[in-house]
Parts: structure tokens; sequence; C-alpha cells
């Protein structure tokens, strides 16, 4: 803050000289209490670090001319007094034949002010984006870059750039002791500009320059630099794409998801490593919506340095990705989705972040985002830094950064990563290599916190955004509304939970011999034990066609036809069992290949007519699943569901009916041995007509073209049909609505 006029008076003509050579320096503490204009008793006081000028004269920003400054030291260090109240000033300078003017950053007053740090202090600072980080703003009239960045335990901060040439004695920035923010205004410079910060840790080290954790915009890899954004908002044309969403009940709508890797779904024939934004919105939305899909999910499109970690490990949780261009195409993305119908989800990634040393890693000399303590701040199974969630700060950094693509880019949702890794302390840990709870359990309290508060701010202040759960394990209630009842509340409040149990049990049914299911008939059952706990999402995710687990062809078990058929069926089982449906991309085809991040999906494969089968046959569920309110109205209610065949493990079958009120009822029946069964007695909720809606076996899809003609009829509770081998079908009731 500008000094008092009995101060300046002596600071403005004698400063000690220790001052000036740490101004000079650019190692003095409070740079603000000697440079910029201060008042004084015989009027304005100017004083300002101009290397190489020889002559520079002050002038108001509107061109007034304020006075001529005196060089008081070689090293470029001018001062003298100059007419006028104290007010931001413009130096026209010169040396020898040169001129140039130069916008005083010192002369401006703060741009935070008391309200936000009664709101940073409280914790309750929900356009923390807009504030810290660097915006391209008008400020006291001139327009320049604010650039604002947490570091509390810093001796000195800081900016650094190509409009200062990465000079960290040039413009250290004002400390707010309060909050320990460090601002600074830098007039005269735009968007498109690379910048770091310089961080002199309490003890004197010098940090590696930081990357801005608040960045909108980074450099593209292997360049590590953040960049001023100053790109027009959007004009956004999805009202009516967000207006349903926000009066939906999404547990009653169908929601079937595309997972995507936005880097290797097609890539450019032209050498290019990535197609930009606008090109996947002119490809992948139209795919996706004639594959009948309801939502893309993306992997995470934060800016993150390594290509192999599918963005998992993000040192940008601000900045889409520059591999795609520059951010407001992500905006253009989700806006081109929302006008054809779909709605776009990401993988957002608060459970950990990675130790490279422009990151978040002991940004200011201190553990500041993570814990000291290995044991509690280190991730053994990715070699990661885990966030202090006790801390503050670090929970408003995350909250806001959940709010912040919610707001600023209209994402429709968040799919969080590793929950179960957050909640307890003793993941992936042996004995020891943990910290007990203040209560002596391993459960993570600030974690459950942090995810309570994040849900509630979510749903709170982004009607019609959902959050899906990636958690593994029995934690109770992470759908169930985050309430503060009781001492130790345990609940979550996400929207939805991916259901991990689902995946495991049925993919490891599927790999079996047909001839030995019988004796694992439990693996299908057993899920619709706990299907209606939580509002599951039924998760086929990139998780299950990589690191040596192959793709989902071959993990069916048989020849080749056997596969195909196996994978139908699953698939149309899948589609017919109760939860929102996800699958990743390239296995709507068939990929026969594992999935990886440095090439295609191979597309090709479409020209055989298998994979092309498969490919109409997840078309045609995704289709029938959204036209019909019975397979999805009641997804994540236990009234929509009911067993009608569970227990014949000898012929491999099962059958259960789904319902939704006032729709008429579904029937879908499962066949998993090669056994063609054709004159099973099924038993039906309805006698009368059942029309055969989907069929896995037919010739359309690859199968062998067994079925009953289009239709069964029930009498008394029963109807005899043709089951084909390994094969899914599905039946609608044609007598009455229930």
């Amino acid at each position: 803050m500008p000094a008092t006029s009995g101060e300046c008076d002596i600071l403005s003509l004698h400063p000690p000289a220790e001052a000036i050579t740490a101004l000079l320096d650019g190692t003095h503490a409070d740079p603000f209490s000697l440079l910029g204009v201060h008042p004084g008793p015989q009027g304005a006081f100017a004083r300002a670090i101009l290397p190489g000028a020889e002559r520079a004269e002050a002038f108001a920003l509107d061109g007034t001319p304020l006075g001529v400054l005196k060089r008081v030291d070689p090293r470029g260090l001018f001062e003298g007094p100059v007419a006028g109240p104290p007010q931001p000033v413009r130096y026209a300078c010169q040396a020898g034949q040169h001129s140039w003017d130069v916008t005083d950053p010192y002369s401006f007053g703060p741009v935070l002010g008391p309200v936000d740090d009664f709101l940073i202090g409280q914790g309750t600072h929900h356009r923390l984006f807009d504030k810290l980080g660097a915006h391209v703003i008008d400020h006291e009239g001139a327009r320049g870059v604010h650039f604002a960045v947490w570091a509390p335990n810093a001796r000195l901060v800081s900016v650094v750039g190509d409009f200062n040439d990465w000079d960290g004695a040039r413009h250290p920035m004002r400390r707010r002791s309060d909050t320990g923010i460090w601002e600074l205004f830098l007039p005269d410079i735009g968007g498109g500009r690379p910048y770091k910060y310089r961080i002199v840790a309490s003890d004197g080290t010098v940090q590696p320059y930081k990357a801005d954790p608040y960045a909108l915009a980074a450099e593209l890899r292997p360049h590590t630099a953040s960049i001023t954004l100053d790109a027009p908002p959007h004009a956004w044309g999805d009202a009516e794409h967000r207006a349903f969403w926000e009066k939906a009940d999404p547990r009653r709508q169908p929601i079937s998801i595309y997972e995507v890797h936005a880097g290797s779904w097609r890539k450019p024939g032209d050498g290019r490593e990535f197609y930009s934004w606008d090109e996947l919105a002119d490809q992948l939305i139209p795919y996706a919506v004639d594959m009948g899909f309801t939502h893309i999910e993306f992997l995470p499109v934060s800016e993150h340095p390594y290509d192999p970690s599918w963005g998992y490990q993000t040192t940008g949780l601000y900045a889409p990705s520059a591999r795609f261009g520059e951010p407001m195409g992500f905006a253009r993305f989700v806006d081109g989705a929302h006008r054809a119908g779909l709605g776009v989800l990401i993988d957002w990634v608060p459970a950990h972040f990675p130790t490279d040393a422009h990151g978040l890693s002991r940004f200011d000399g201190t553990a500041l985002y993570e814990h000291e303590d290995p044991r509690q701040g280190f991730h053994p199974d990715w070699n990661t830094a885990i966030y202090n969630f006790g801390r503050r700060e670090v929970r408003d950094f995350l909250i806001n950064n959940a709010l912040f693509w919610a707001e600023r880019y209209h994402v429709d949702g968040l799919r969080v990563d590793a929950v179960a890794s957050m909640l307890y302390r003793d993941y992936s840990r042996k004995s020891g290599e943990w910290i007990p709870n203040a209560q002596g359990g391993r459960e993570n309290w600030e974690a459950v916190d942090f995810l309570r508060a994040m849900n509630q701010a979510v749903y709170g202040t982004c009607p019609g955004v959902m959050t899906m759960a990636e958690e593994s394990t029995s934690w109770p209630g992470v759908t169930q509304p985050a309430l503060d009842e009781g001492e130790r509340p345990s609940s979550l409040g996400f929207g939805f939970k991916w259901n991990m149990g689902f995946m495991n049990d049925t993919l490891r049914y599927m790999a079996r011999d047909p001839v030995h299911r019988r004796y694992h008939h439990n693996e299908i059952t057993f899920g619709l034990v706990y299907a209606f706990t939580e509002n599951f999402v039924l998760p086929i995710s990139h998780d299950e066609v990589v690191h040596g687990k192959g793709s989902m062809l071959g993990k069916m078990a048989g020849d080749d036809w056997h596969k195909f058929a196996n994978l139908r069926a699953y698939y149309g089982m899948m589609w017919g069992y109760p939860g929102k449906k996800l699958l990743f991309m390239g296995q709507e085809f068939a990929q026969r290949r594992e999935w990886s991040e440095a090439r295609a999906l191979d597309w090709d494969m479409l020209d055989h007519a298998p994979h092309a089968g498969m490919q109409a046959w997840v078309r045609d569920l995704n289709r029938a699943y959204a036209a019909l309110p019975a397979l999805h109205a009641r997804d994540c209610e236990g009234e929509g569901f009911e067993w009608l065949v569970v227990d014949d493990a000898l012929a491999s079958v099962f059958a259960w009916v789904r319902r939704a009120p006032g729709h008429a009822p579904m029937v879908v029946v499962c066949n998993m041995t090669p056994a063609l069964h054709d004159h099973y007695r099924l038993p039906l909720p309805h006698d009368g007509e059942w029309r055969e809606v989907l069929n896995s076996d037919a010739a359309h899809y690859g199968g062998s073209g067994q079925g009953n003609a289009g239709k069964i009829v029930a009498e008394d509770g029963a109807a005899f049909v043709i089951l084909p081998p390994l094969s899914t079908m599905m039946f609608e009731c044609q007598i009455k609505a229930e």
C-alpha cells in the first residue's frame, strides 16, 4: 500500500542505500512502498526503474505532462516531483536516438479488495477463478493484465514473461498479508503472452519458475508456461438444452455415455498430432448423435505435461489443453454438442497432482497444496502428490475449479476420478505407511468434507449439472444428499456412482467358457442385491482396455464368432440392466486391439461385417433405451425391476422385467450358452402379445438369424419362445401400459 505522507518524505528523498539495491535487484519485499507515485509535503513524488533509459518524463494517462524525472542511479532508477495528485503515470523514455513509453505498474492501486479478502478468509469465495490467475482488465484508466497468485509463505513473488525478458527483478508483486495472495496489474499487455511466477521461499531459495495454478491457457508441451487469455465471451446457443436439464431428474432420464479420449478418437492424416476442438466437433458430435448416445464424456481435458497420463496428472486445472487449439474451441465444442442434443461430461481429478517442477509441488517453498508428511501427501500408485483437503485454500481452489467448468464452459457434469483413493488414508498403503485419523480410523474425513462441500456447491449453484463418482468400495451414501446430519456425516452428495462391482462380476462371467457358466450364475444375479443402494452408472471404461487387459472383444470366451456373439449378448444385458450406461470409444464396434493414446481407433474395422454389425447393435440399443421409458425411467429405483428367471443356472438363462409408471413394460432375456432353446417357457407379467424389439442374434448384427418372427404371445402367465445361442432379446408388452 502507498506510504503515508510523513513516511514518503523520508523514503522518497533519502531511501537507504540497501533499499535501493534491493529495488534494483528485484529483492525488495515491498516495492510499492518505494516505487510509483506517492503523496508528499511538496506534492506528489515519483520513483521508477526504467532499464536502459537516459531520460524520462512523466505523463498522466490522458497525456498531461507531469514532470521530468532525474536518473539517480545508472542502473535505471529515476525519481523526482510530479504535478497533481498520486495517479497512474506513463513515462516517455529516451536513450540516444531511441524512445519508448512505459506505463508504471507501481503507480496503480490494488485490484483485489476487502470483500475478496473477507470471502477468501471465510472460504466462501466461489468466484476465485475471476480473481486469481491472469485476467485482461481495465483498471484505473488503463488496459492490461492483472496477475494474482496465492503463495503465503513466500518472501517475494515476481511475475516473469516475454514482456520483461523473464527477468525476476522487473516486476515483483504486492503482498496482501491477510490472505497470502500476491498481485500486480501490468498495463499495456494483453492476451497471448507466456508467463510464470518467480517465487523466493522464506529461506531465500528461488523456486523453479511456477506455472499459474489458475491459468486459463497454457503452452503446448514440452513448454510449460501459462498464457494470458483475452478471448471474448462465447455467444452460447444452448439455452434450450440447459433449461431441459435444469428441470429434469437425471435419474429418470436416458443417460448413455460415450467415453472419449480426445487425442486418439481420430487423428489427422496431415502429420499433425491432434485435431482441434472445431475439427473434432465436425466429426465426433454427429457420430455420437447417430449412435444414439446422450452424452460424451472426455478423459481429462485440462492441461497436462505427459501424454501417457491421458490427462489424469494435470498441471493446469483451469486451462483446456493446448493440444486441441485455443481454449474457446472447447466452448464451441460444448455449445455444438448441446445444440445437437448431446451433453458433455469431463473427467475431473481432485485426488492428486504430479510433482513436475513447474506445477503445484512445494509451490512457495513449502508443502502448500500437498501434505508435508509423505504418509499423507504422496500417492504410491501414481508417484503423485495428494491435495491437503483439510486446508481451506486448497478446498477452495478445487471447488472453484468444479464451478469454473460448469459456468465458463457449460459442461453438463463432472466424473470425479479416484474417489476411493481420497476416502481412505490407507489406500494402497501397508501398515506403518499411513497416519490414522483423530479417531484412530482409516477414513479421510477431510476428503469427505471436501467432497461434500464440492457437491453442495455444484448442485447449489449450477442447476442441471451432475457429478459422478468413480468409487470402488462400499462407502455408504455416495449418492445420498450431503446433508449435515449427525456428528460425522458420511453421505457424499454425488448424483451418480460408477458400479464397479457390476463391471468386475459380469466381465468375469463373460470370460468363462459357457460350459462352466452354470457354476457362476451368481456373478450376474448378485449385482441386483445392491443395484438400488446408489444411483449407478454401468461403466465399461478406458480402464478395461489398457495395460495388458486387451479389448472387450478379447475378453469374451470362444472362437471369433462366439466372441462377437458373447459381446453382443453382454451389451444387450447391460442395456437392459438397471443403471445408466457408459462405453469407451472403439468398443461400440468391437475394436480388436487394446487401446493406446498414441494412435487413432481402428476405424478400418468397420469394413468387416462383424464389426459393422456390432456398431449397428449398439446404435439400436441406444435408440431403444432412449425411446422406451421402461428401460431408463426407473434405472435407480427398485420398483422398475423384477426377476422373471433368476435360478436357471443349468441353461444359463436370465430374464427380468423393466417397468416405468404409465408405460409398457419391457422384458429382457439372456441366453448365455451356445445352445439354441427352441421351446423355452418364459414367465411373463401379462398375457397377450409381446413385440420382439431387439435380438442380438439377428443376421443384421452378425448373428445366426434365430428369433421369434417379431413377436411372442403369452397365455396363462408364460410364453414358449425361441432363445437363440449367446443372445439377449428384448420384448415390449403390446396389451396395456402399467
